[in-house]
């Protein structure tokens, strides 16, 4: 048989311009970043090399000039002479992670959205495609939307809890609330997506067998919600949880950039929103790599921990 027909080589001509495209945009770029974080470079001038100084500048930290650490006792608490080298990178680690608390209540809400969608009803296949459509739509356009939801003057949300006689925050230019806007936003647009489309198909394979073996037991919907439903889905719901954990910690950029430009104070600035401004505001393109793979660290130590030790509760068989 030629080497033309032999199956391995059709097999790599298939292949071939995924992995070609694999390796020219994002291997060679991956390894170049990691050399780029060693040095210091602006995109105008020869990049130069500095060590671990991008690192150092970014988790190093640097005793107050005033303190004077006379006694042993002053060494012995001696972070509280220490100022770190870069306050706002620890802020914007802060920020990444509380935007992350919305994780949770993404995932049970859409599972109650998928439940909801599972029913056998006529018409059924309209709300599932209305419940879908803001998980497709622009993210410029659902800025737009929110921001006039959000204003303090004549936005909706503000509107209607004026008829029940509460004052409404500045949703936007209060530090807590605009991290919580952010995150409301953020469920809007995504309970009604992919994760509830993963639901929904999880929900349909769960053998009937199984409910009908607990009717016959007598148990209720709470115990079978809670003893069949939850443990079927736990596959699914682990697979949903990592890759939103993944996607916590490199989203946050878009939303922040359109509704609040970071601000304010730096209050919805992320990890990722940090990494665009040294990259393309600063040029400092030697420390927007070195927070990259700092990034990209946390987000393989965190799936490993998850992969470890959620996995173990995860249930693979059917009863």
């Amino acid at each position: 048989m030629s080497w033309v027909h032999n199956e391995a080589f059709v097999g790599y001509c298939f292949i071939m311009p995924n992995l070609v495209g694999f390796l020219a945009f994002t291997l060679l770029p991956v390894l170049a970043s990691l050399i780029v974080s060693f040095t210091s470079w602006d995109l105008l001038s020869p990049p130069r090399f500095v060590g671990f100084k991008n690192f150092i500048d970014i988790f190093g930290f640097s005793l107050i000039p005033e303190a004077a650490l006379a006694s042993w006792t002053d060494y012995l608490f001696v972070w509280q002479y220490l100022t770190p080298k870069d306050p706002g990178f620890w802020q914007y680690l802060y920020n990444t992670a509380f935007l992350m608390l919305g994780i949770p209540f993404g995932m049970i809400c859409s599972l109650f959205i998928a439940i909801v969608m599972n029913r056998k009803l006529r018409g059924i296949m309209f709300f599932r495609t209305i419940y879908f459509l803001p998980s497709i739509s622009s993210l410029v356009a659902v800025a737009l939307l929110w921001r006039w939801i959000y204003n303090p003057d004549y936005g909706l949300l503000n509107a209607l809890l004026g008829f029940i006689g509460i004052q409404g925050p500045s949703w936007l230019t209060h530090p807590l609330w605009a991290k919580i806007s952010l995150i409301l936003m953020g469920l809007w647009s995504g309970v009604g997506g992919t994760n509830m489309l993963l639901y929904l198909a999880a929900l349909q394979g769960i053998p009937q067998h199984l409910y009908e073996a607990a009717d016959i037991d007598g148990a209720n919907a709470l115990h079978k919600f809670m003893h069949i439903t939850i443990p079927m889905l736990s596959p699914t719901s682990f697979f949903i949880f990592i890759m939103s954990v993944i996607g916590g910690f490199q989203g946050g950029f878009q939303s922040a950039y359109l509704m609040t430009r970071g601000g304010p104070g730096g209050a919805t600035t992320t990890l990722e929103y940090y990494i665009y401004n040294n990259a393309f505001k600063w040029f400092s393109m030697g420390k927007a790599s070195a927070l990259a793979w700092f990034l990209f660290l946390v987000i393989l130590l965190v799936t490993m921990v998850n992969w470890k030790y959620g996995g173990k509760k995860v249930h693979y068989q059917y009863i």
